[in-house]
């Protein structure tokens, strides 16, 4: 999704215009995701799937630097992605803990040895997604669109 709004964004900066030319595409950075509006920190312990939202805040500010169509595509593939890999978690999963986030800014994961992992949402450009914590490796960040396979093979020992 980011890597889509990346290449988005990169090619309108790229237009060369020649003198016959109209400016239709305007010059855009490459934007980034909002800070979020809390700075709660979310401890997980136990093997889990995190799923991790937007505020309400941090929503309206992606709604104001995006244009009505990206952000319908971001809203619309975050609603079906996630919806798809609950279906998944719930039936093929279901001893896996599922842990919904939008108030948590900072995610901190402590494995079985005491190990700990933290992770700061905000630097995580998409507005959405997964990650997957099995209680004693690292959390990893997980592909939705693959959660079929994602999941199998990080929770195998």
């Amino acid at each position: 999704m980011v890597l889509y709004l990346q290449i988005l964004f990169a090619c309108g900066s790229s237009v060369t215009k020649t003198d016959n030319q109209k400016d239709t595409v305007p010059d855009s950075p490459i934007l980034s995701k909002p800070s979020s509006s809390y700075a709660d920190t979310l401890i997980i312990t136990r093997p889990s799937a995190i799923f991790y939202n937007p505020d309400s805040l941090q929503l309206e500010k992606i709604r104001a630097i995006n244009t009505k169509i990206i952000y319908e595509s971001l809203i619309h593939d975050c609603f079906y992605q996630m919806r798809n890999a609950r279906m998944v978690l719930k039936k093929y999963w279901p001893q896996i803990q599922v842990i919904e986030t939008y108030k948590a800014r900072y995610l901190l994961f402590i494995t079985a040895d005491k190990k700990q992992t933290g992770i700061d949402l905000d630097t995580k450009n998409d507005i959405c997604g997964i990650f997957l914590f099995n209680g004693e490796k690292d959390p990893v960040l997980t592909d939705m669109t693959n959660i079929d396979t994602e999941v199998g093979f990080y929770f195998k020992k």
